[in-house]
């Protein structure tokens, strides 16, 4: 802390700036960096001699918390893999720029929203063009419109001098009429005439007077208009300069650094490297010790003796015990035997499809188009099908039954601690299938619907209503005749950040049982996919669940840890506590979003643990388990080809547990020993052809017999871009989204007419949509207390009447 005294941030207009302290690791501590506030974000420079080639970091502030730590300290968050600790001189300056990033915040948050408010009205059917040719055609679309206003206010010139002109020869005319002397009737006529010519004429001079007004006004500012227009667009071209400069930069040092690391990589990390390493720091030698940090566990877990008997109250070496209350038993067979029960499946009654036509080789730059959708909601981004896979939302969110089993086993255990690990795996499964999906699904036009009748295979059935279009909401309904019931509405807010694309579901899941009527209410963590820019896209989940049982008041807090590179940790790991109401644990649960859970039977819990990795003394809970076990699997991905390392084998054939044996004997007999690696790029390379679908994901679009007119089975353009056919998808996709807005822009008028006609209090409002679901009826949640839409019944009738009078015509 040598450093002399920083100078005093100086604003420039919309821009502060000036040197803070910003805490870098435990090695070099506080650092001084240069800051720089402009246009709702913060950005760091090592010094200012950096601001024209090399930014160390940034956070939009829109998305960001801001926290004061003492008189000097403060902290700015947002919320994800950012942190900034940050110091300043004193606490002058410390209040100066906390007002400043507070007003820069307030004004970045009303940007925001102005841009969300429509980018539908946007349409792409092929890919951008080159930026010079982009910059040219916005500047002749501007030169354009300036001459349509300019030839507008000479229009009303115009105007001005005829109304003046016809206004003086009226105003003559009454004046000779007048001078008649017209006696009676006719007098009292003239008179009346001229007085409302009068009020005419008042009226006129004022509107002219008006008129030439914004005339000088718009003649006095339009030099000043066009100036800082050009601004801005010279500004813009010199962001997206920038930011390709620095995606060249990140991109260099990402293969500097994967080099660098390949010979010093723990052996732990091999599996999963290809993630970890895009997030490796633009700045190497101030790497931030918060970004890279390992989190520190919530509790600790150690072996207990599997003959662990109750002991008495009294505290043993200082362990405060809680015992679990389950008193049939102190092992795990209740829940080990009912996951290993032979479940009472019905045989298929169907032979569904096992793949799709293979994924067309098309390459386009997913940069060149996002570059200008920074800020936006990602629901509201036109997108080519390029980007998408070929299932909607809807049959995404039905993909969340891939497991369902679990909530078969669910709907048979016989305490609701034990129901409550299969719902809590349940949660976790519905993750596996997104590890590799980086692609789109297709947005569902609104009155969109998607059944999953598996009634006479799994014993239940699935309908989706895309009920909402801005905000998107899609509500679900399951019913299965093995005594659950689920229900949801989600609604899926979605940000680009430039660097990555946060996904955040908002809306509650519904898990209904009927043996001990136990209701379970959940949300969804967030989505991020990774290096947007450059690199390979890839897929993360973080964040936290509480999933409730409102009906005994158990309770499991679920944590999904965000990937980091430096973790020493296993990659993707969930883990989580079944607890009673009173708080005493029973069950801690472990694993993997993309592979498996294991839970184990808490014997003994403690407050016995020591505050290491920076916790500041806070204690975490030690307990005392048996032996983990399996709850939950995931299932390999279907796959077309298999290509081994080393060897020029393809063996095209669909994937099941056989073929993989057999892959493996041929690899032996060639003197290749079969590796787990191996296996899995060999994996990734069959199902990558197939958009890594799982073998339910796969039967999703198969068409079928029956259903109703809206599924989105029937949805042209998805159909054709499962075919191949990208470029026919893609000109149907744009039809379809035109024909969506027309049909909004129909139901607003009447909407507004019947306001007007009816005279309503509400009419002063903006015209709204009035669409109402099929399906489902909007009502208040009476758990939860949400507005949320709940199936109210007769879909399943009208499929087997053949009946579809009510269903509208959106394809």
């Amino acid at each position: 802390m040598s450093e002399p005294k920083p100078p005093t941030p100086t604003p420039a207009g919309d821009t502060y700036k000036g040197w803070v302290f910003k805490w870098t690791n435990y090695i070099k501590g506080y650092q001084r960096r240069w800051f720089v506030l402009s246009n709702g974000l913060l950005s760091y420079y090592r010094t200012q001699a950096e601001m024209g080639h090399t930014c160390r970091g940034t956070i939009n502030l829109a998305t960001a918390t801001i926290a004061v730590d003492d008189a000097c300290n403060f902290v700015i968050s947002n919320g994800g893999t950012q942190t900034y600790h940050l110091k300043a001189s004193c606490e002058v300056e410390r209040q100066r720029w906390i007002t400043a990033l507070e007003l820069a915040k307030a004004k970045a948050a009303r940007m925001q929203a102005e841009s969300d408010d429509s980018g539908d009205d946007f349409s792409l059917s092929c890919p951008p063009a080159p930026h010079g040719q982009s910059a040219a055609t916005q500047n002749s679309e501007v030169q354009s419109t300036l001459r349509t206003l300019g030839s507008k206010v000479e229009d009303l010139s115009t105007c001005n001098d005829l109304i003046s002109k016809h206004g003086s020869a009226l105003q003559r005319s009454l004046s000779e009429l007048d001078s008649l002397r017209l006696t009676g009737e006719a007098g009292d006529k003239i008179r009346q005439v001229t007085e409302r010519a009068t009020l005419f004429r008042i009226t006129s001079n004022a509107m002219i007077n008006a008129c030439w007004d914004f005339l000088s006004l718009a003649q006095a500012h339009s030099k000043r208009w066009q100036k800082a227009l050009q601004a801005e667009r010279d500004q813009r071209v010199r962001l997206e300069e920038t930011l390709e400069q620095l995606a060249k930069q990140h991109n260099n040092l990402e293969r500097a650094f994967r080099g660098a690391s390949q010979a010093h990589a723990p052996s732990h990390n091999t599996g999963s490297a290809g993630p970890g390493k895009g997030e490796a720091s633009d700045d190497d030698d101030d790497n931030e010790f918060f970004d890279a940090m390992e989190e520190a566990p919530e509790f600790i877990t150690v072996p207990a003796d599997p003959h662990f008997h109750k002991r008495s109250s009294s505290n043993v070496s200082g362990f405060n015990s809680e015992m679990g209350s389950d008193d049939q038993s102190l092992n795990e067979e209740p829940l080990a035997a009912n996951q290993e029960s032979p479940s009472q499946d019905l045989v298929p009654v169907k032979k569904r499809r096992s793949r799709i036509p293979d994924k067309p080789n098309y390459s386009l730059n997913l940069w060149s188009i996002m570059k200008n959708c920074i800020g936006k909601e990602l629901s509201k981004i036109p997108m080519p099908v390029n980007f998408n896979e070929p299932i909607s939302m809807l049959q995404r969110l039905s993909e969340d039954l891939e497991y369902h089993e679990l909530l078969d086993k669910a709907a048979k255990s016989q305490s609701s601690l034990e129901q409550l690990c299969y719902v809590a795996a349940f949660s976790v499964s519905s993750y596996s299938t997104t590890v590799h999906r980086t692609g789109k699904p297709f947005n569902p036009l609104l009155g969109e619907t998607y059944e999953l009748d598996r009634g006479r295979d799994s014993g239940y059935r699935s309908l989706c209503e895309q009920v909402s279009h801005h905000p998107p909401a899609a509500a679900h309904h399951v019913i299965s005749s093995r005594g659950w019931t689920l229900r949801q509405e989600i609604t899926v807010a979605s940000k680009f950040r430039g660097k990555y694309l946060s996904i955040m579901p908002l809306g509650t899941i519904h898990a209904i049982f009927e043996k001990g009527n136990n209701h379970y209410t959940w949300k969804k963590v967030t989505t991020t996919v990774h290096n947007i820019i450059v690199g390979k896209l890839w897929i993360d989940q973080s964040g936290e669940i509480d999933i409730v049982n409102h009906t005994t008041g158990d309770r499991c807090h679920l944590k999904f840890a965000p990937y980091s590179y430096f973790s020493r940790d296993v990659a993707r790991k969930v883990t989580g506590v079944v607890a009673d109401k009173d708080g005493k644990a029973h069950y801690v649960l472990s694993g993997t979003w993309d592979e498996k859970m294991e839970f184990s039977r808490v014997m003994q819990s403690s407050r016995g643990g020591g505050a290491e990795n920076g916790a500041e003394g806070k204690q975490k809970t030690v307990y005392q388990t048996l032996k983990a076990r399996e709850i939950w699997r995931k299932n390999p991905l279907p796959i077309a080809a298999v290509v081994p390392i080393g060897r020029k084998i393809v063996g095209h054939f669909k994937h099941s547990p056989l073929a993989y044996s057999r892959l493996q004997v041929v690899q032996i007999q060639l003197g290749m020993k079969p590796k787990r690696r191996q296996q899995d790029v060999a994996t990734r390379e069959g199902a990558e052809s197939m958009y890594f679908f799982t073998e339910l994901a796969l039967t999703l679009n198969e068409a079928e017999d029956g259903v109703a007119p809206t599924d989105s089975r029937q949805r042209p353009d998805q159909r054709l871009m499962e075919a191949g056919r990208w470029d026919e998808a893609n000109a149907e996709k744009q039809r379809l989204e035109e024909k969506q807005r027309s049909v909004r822009r129909e139901r607003e008028r009447e909407a507004a007419s019947q306001r007007t006609v009816s005279q309503s209090e509400e009419g002063t409002g903006a015209p709204h949509d009035s669409h109402k679901a099929l399906w489902f009826e909007r009502c208040e949640d009476p758990i939860t207390g949400e507005p949320v839409h709940i199936y109210k019944g007769g879909y399943w009738e009208a499929k087997e009447q053949g009946s579809w009078e009510g269903c509208g015509d959106i394809f």
